[in-house]
This record gives C-alpha cells, sequence and structure tokens, in this order.
C-alpha cells in the first residue's frame, strides 16, 4: 500500500474511533478493502496518533486563535491530530512532506476551505515548535 492511500485510510480510521468511539483495530479493519492487507505505515499512523494523543490535543489547543479543538470539523481534526504525530514523532519523514500531505488530505475529504484551515492551523504549530 503506497503512504498517501495509508493516510487516508487512517484519517477514516481515526476519524471512526474519534466520532463512534469505534475501537482501533476494528476501525482499521472497517476501511480495509478485501484485496487489502494491513500495512505497517497505516497501523503506525492509527496507533501512533491515538498513543500520543493527549499531547497532540495539547499541541493543537496552544496554537488555536478563537477556536477550541471540539470545534474544528471531525475530518479536520483527524488529519491534523494525525499530521502532528507524524511531524513529532515519525522522523523518517520530513516535516514538509507530512505538511503537504496533509492539505492534500483536507482537500479531498472537505474540500479548499479545509485545505486552509489545516494549513493555517499546522503552520502555526511548527512554526511554534521550531522556537
Amino acid at each position: 500500500m503506497k503512504r498517501r492511500l495509508a493516510r487516508q485510510k487512517a484519517i477514516q480510521s481515526l476519524f471512526q474511533v474519534d466520532v463512534s468511539g469505534t475501537d482501533r483495530d476494528e476501525a482499521i479493519n472497517n476501511v480495509l478493502e478485501d484485496s487489502d492487507e494491513k500495512d505497517e505505515f497505516l497501523v503506525n499512523l492509527v496507533y501512533g496518533t491515538l498513543e500520543h494523543l493527549p499531547e497532540i490535543d495539547k499541541v493543537i489547543e496552544n496554537n488555536l486563535e478563537n477556536w477550541s479543538l471540539n470545534r474544528i470539523g471531525n475530518v479536520d481534526r483527524a488529519i491534523i491530530r494525525m499530521s502532528i504525530y507524524e511531524i513529532k514523532y515519525v522522523e523518517e519523514i520530513p516535516t514538509n512532506v507530512s505538511f503537504n500531505e496533509a492539505i492534500e488530505l483536507a482537500k479531498a475529504f472537505g474540500g479548499d476551505e479545509s485545505g486552509r484551515f489545516v494549513n493555517g492551523v499546522l503552520s502555526k504549530i511548527v512554526d511554534s515548535e521550531k522556537q
């Protein structure tokens, strides 16, 4: 499975976990097609994001202006969470790759406004992490 597809399936899995409280393994299995095998990168993204969720959410909350975490759309929140996990905890992926993939995912799942929103939030987070 290519990484872009793994990211899409990870977003779908994280969305399920967030919205319906689905178990992470069940959520992953729900998004896999019959011909798909469980991909290590997909599992790493879902497990890692959920394992670091308290720290990730704190980073998001500390960088939101006039917004709260719960006010962010469910899909955008899943994308931002996963992207922060990649940026902070997956060293072999350059920040700009994670950043650009997040924007593309936001546009694909939510449209241009989502792309701009995710771009803005992640830009602020990346800038604040550099300091």
